[in-house]
């Protein structure tokens, strides 16, 4: 008897039970309507004009890459100077690595400093060999740091390919730049100073040895080691900015 009075009164509860407030119950579980963002006429105006300097930027970009590796031509040799300008330092291109007959020389890169007391006294000191550093600190070590391998090695192609090697003049606009950079790295290695005494100049000696051919290659023997001194620099107060 007790269930079945539950049950009339659970019935008597559905009946009279409001339709609409039931409705908006229902309605209220369904979830919001999405709201779509329309940007305003500037701000499409703006993102358009960013992407198309942007895809632009790029075009020309890849474009002057592209015409700095290509085989010279008319384009690039009128453009060489602005294409050089864009390139390096930042962005050079060596595909060496891909020749034929890839580079087969060591090049090991020596400096000296020449130091003052205060009565003028300048004392030479003895060669520092900064390619044999960066070897020391290459060989043994499974992951060498990339400016042991590169950024001396990098920095005499640099010179290289902007001197004259007869008298070391400069042959490029970029020349200038080239001996700064040489001239910081060996004074960042050796300090700006050397027994107590102030350097007053540097100088940078590079030998380059060829390597020797395998017996069977029928190749002569390679020549003896060219030796290259170039002319010391005076090391300044704009030199020893950022040092030690």
């Amino acid at each position: 008897m007790a269930e079945s009075a539950e049950a009339a009164e659970h019935a008597e509860h559905a009946e009279s039970a409001d339709p609409e407030e039931d409705g908006e119950l229902a309605e209220s579980k369904d979830p919001p309507p999405v709201l779509r963002r329309v940007r305003s006429a500037p701000g499409r105006v703006l993102l358009g004009t960013a992407a198309v300097l942007l895809v632009t930027a790029t075009g020309l970009f890849l474009g002057a890459v592209f015409l700095h590796v290509a085989p010279a031509n008319s384009l690039s040799r009128e453009y060489r100077e602005q294409l050089d300008g864009l390139i390096y330092p930042e962005f050079e291109q060596n595909w060496k690595l891909f020749a034929p007959n890839p580079l087969q020389q060591n090049v090991a890169v020596d400096a000296r400093v020449r130091t003052a007391s205060v009565d003028g006294d300048a004392v030479v000191h003895d060669w520092v060999g900064l390619t044999a550093q960066d070897v020391a600190a290459i060989r043994g070590n499974p992951a060498p740091g990339h400016a042991d391998q590169n950024l001396l090695r990098r920095a005499w192609d640099f010179y290289d390919g902007s001197h004259n090697a007869q008298d070391e003049s400069r042959t490029t606009p970029r020349g200038l730049l080239a001996e700064e950079y040489l001239k910081r790295i060996a004074v960042q290695r050796i300090g700006r100073s050397v027994a107590g005494r102030p350097v007053v100049a540097v100088e940078l000696r590079v030998t380059t040895t060829t390597v020797a051919p395998p017996e069977w290659s029928g190749e002569t023997a390679p020549p003896a080691p060219r030796v290259r001194e170039l002319p010391w620099w005076p090391v300044g107060d704009e030199d020893l900015r950022g040092l030690w």
